[in-house]
């Protein structure tokens, strides 16, 4: 267990925005940086980072929260895996408290997993690097390929003894369980029937797979034996922790290289990344083997808008390719293709040549995908007219996967000059493809028109100059004001306000305003979390220790997600000023914020009262409960009074 003074200086000693940059291609946006969602699907950036506030908030997915909830959310890390995260790249010592039994065996099944990885990932190391065996074969292999110690160390590379059991034995010797061990695919049960265990991946090299925060999740694994019966490379199983589909080989050393090349190439397998690597070309990620997956390109994306793929030169290879290609397009990013000369590929291409012929020949060659698959495809048909018109409704088909209107609309000119056929031929069948997809899509809505696209639904609070002139439908759900008056709490909650008595000026502190007439008037909240917020902030108050910070900080991170969302904007006022034009914020207008809150807040309440007063009438009037009734209609007649008296435009008052 990590002290609590240690989370407090690990957490304040930590940018949000230079981590949340690790995983997410963010920009500066005035105070703020924005970027695309990592959690949700969008073209248009929805993603806020705000420095000053030391927050995060997606408003596509509602996720929100400190770095730590961010590491939680995106990488699922627990709450203490995030701190030795920040820990680590930070360099704090860490003097963790000694856990007890009953904490130990809490720890989750994922934790628990990569513990057993990371163990792995050691013992396999330890292998290649001290053991005879692994020197001689495992570090003999990759000093062929032409991985420099350097590289062998920093992608973590390594070595299985070929021994039935000398990992199984190790592992359990070490302390770790079968479950886990068997779980991640490190060990497999005999066929025989025994019980028995054996390792799963003996005599063979290993390449660790890392997520994006450099975690190892399993493992690659290829034989050096020529025997063509057994499989060259075997792959970890999926898990809790590893997602084949969505786990790119190299990411987590690429990931900064393609944000800053803008971006990413995209090859085949282990040793291509390695080697390309090694030689200079850093921000380049495989599929591990696996055909091109839509999260794999999402994963992507967060980086960059292009992809530029690495092929050998064989035609079937790339053939195989245009389904995932087509499925890049489809999510807007700029596809290129770029093949080697027969005999050669990204490895031995990469191992054959220096730095500034690489690039040179990568800048030289890079070929966009569009026209490269006609040119393709053109040699293939001959003079066969059926087949060319099918080649035609194929390049069709893939210029209207691609979302943008300009974009389509240049390759189309483009390649009614390869096709020789005229633009508006290739225009008309391009309208009856994206007819015929609205068509499909317009299916999923039960066959009538689907809504317009709308941008994502937001949560915004902000109090704009007629907010509290608007009358509170007092139908509508009581938990918008309670965000309302929690979101003015965060903001505004040490400053003061001014009020004039009977001449006299009186300044009153925010929080104890608000808190106070919640208070006075007995109106409780209704939704759990909005509750605990609020008696966080009475805490404060109490104590005299009004700290925002520590809220956001908060073990709990359903706490501080709500925290950060109240405190996050959307927008930001540009600096008007510099050009004469004053534009009123809300600090301007703090009073009227505050009492507007209250406002409807109590409107709210009383309406709320109401509704549930006059259903109680109606059952005492049915079960004939004469004086109940009586009681409860008084009631009725006084609670429409106070709604009469709130509903008054000038009847802004608080109720006493």
């Amino acid at each position: 267990m990590i002290p609590k003074h240690k989370v407090d200086e690990i957490l304040m000693t930590a940018q949000i925005e230079d981590v949340i940059a690790d995983f997410v291609n963010i920009k500066k946006s005035g105070r703020q940086y924005k970027g695309l969602s990592p959690f949700a699907n969008e073209k248009t950036p929805s993603f806020y980072v705000v420095p000053e506030k030391q927050i995060f908030k997606d408003f596509s997915s509602g996720k929100g929260g400190n770095v730590a909830s961010f590491l939680m959310e995106h990488e699922h890390f627990t709450f203490p895996e995030a701190l030795r995260f920040l820990a680590k790249r930070y360099n704090i010592e860490l003097e963790e408290e000694e856990q007890t039994d009953e904490q130990k065996q809490a720890e989750s099944e994922r934790e628990s997993l990569y513990i057993v990885t990371e163990y792995a990932q050691k013992h396999f190391q330890e292998n290649l690097h001290n053991s005879d065996e692994g020197k001689s074969i495992g570090l003999g292999y990759f000093k062929e390929r032409g991985f420099s110690e350097e590289t062998i160390d920093k992608f973590k590379l390594g070595y299985a003894k070929d021994e039935w059991e000398y990992f199984y034995k190790t592992a359990i010797e070490s302390g770790y369980k079968e479950e886990f061990l068997e779980s991640s695919g490190l060990i497999k049960k005999s066929s025989k029937g025994d019980k028995k265990f054996y390792d799963g991946f003996k005599g063979r090299v290993i390449f660790p797979i890392h997520n994006l925060s450099g975690r190892p999740l399993g493992f690659g694994a290829r034989t050096l034996l020529k025997d063509k019966k057994i499989p060259k490379y075997l792959n970890s199983p999926e898990s809790l922790i590893y997602n084949k589909s969505a786990v790119l080989y190299g990411i987590y050393f690429a990931k900064g290289e393609i944000i800053k090349e803008d971006n990413c190439y995209l090859v085949e397998g282990y040793t291509d990344v390695i080697q390309m690597y090694q030689s200079g070309i850093k921000n380049v990620v495989s599929s591990s083997g696996t055909a091109l997956t839509q999260d794999q390109i999402k994963l992507i994306k967060r980086y960059t808008n292009n992809i530029t793929l690495l092929y050998d030169g064989d035609a079937a290879g790339i053939r195989a390719s245009f389904r995932g290609i087509d499925m890049i397009l489809e999510e807007g990013m700029n596809v290129k293709m770029v093949s080697f000369p027969e005999g050669e590929d990204p490895d031995s291409f990469a191992k054959g040549n220096d730095l500034e012929d690489i690039q040179s020949y990568l800048n030289k060659n890079a070929k966009d995908f569009v026209v490269t698959k006609t040119n393709m495809l053109l040699s293939e048909i001959g003079g066969d007219p059926i087949k060319r018109a099918g080649l035609i409704k194929d390049i069709v088909s893939t210029i209207a996967l691609i979302p943008e209107e300009i974009s389509r609309s240049v390759y189309i000119k483009e390649c009614s000059n390869l096709l020789d056929v005229s633009e508006k031929v290739l225009i008309n069948e391009l309208n009856k493809v994206r007819r015929k997809k609205h068509q499909e899509k317009n299916k999923s809505f039960g066959g009538g028109m689907p809504p317009p696209e709308m941008p994502p639904e937001e949560e915004l609070y902000g109090f704009e100059d007629n907010k509290q002139d608007r009358a509170v439908g007092l139908g509508d759900n009581i938990d918008a004001q309670e965000k309302d008056l929690l979101r003015i709490l965060l903001n505004y909650g040490d400053q003061s306000i001014t009020f004039y008595k009977e001449e006299e000026e009186l300044e009153v502190n925010v929080a104890q305003f608000i808190i106070h007439e919640i208070q006075r008037d007995e109106m409780d909240f209704v939704q759990p979390t909005h509750i605990k917020l609020l008696a966080k902030m009475e805490e404060m108050l109490a104590s005299d220790n009004w700290n925002v910070t520590s809220i956001i900080n908060d073990t709990d991170t359903e706490l501080s997600g709500l925290a950060a969302e109240l405190l996050a904007s959307r927008y930001e006022l540009h600096d008007w000023s510099k050009h004469q034009i004053i534009v009123t914020e809300e600090t301007a207008k703090l009073k009227r914020a505050v009492e507007g809150a209250i406002y409807s807040f109590k409107l709210k309440n009383v309406a709320k009262m109401k509704s549930d007063n006059a259903k109680e009438l109606k059952e005492a009037q049915d079960a004939g409960e004469v004086d109940k009734a009586i009681d409860l209609l008084k009631n009725q007649i006084t609670l429409d009074q106070i709604v009469a008296s709130l509903s008054k435009p000038s009847g802004r008052i608080i109720i006493n």
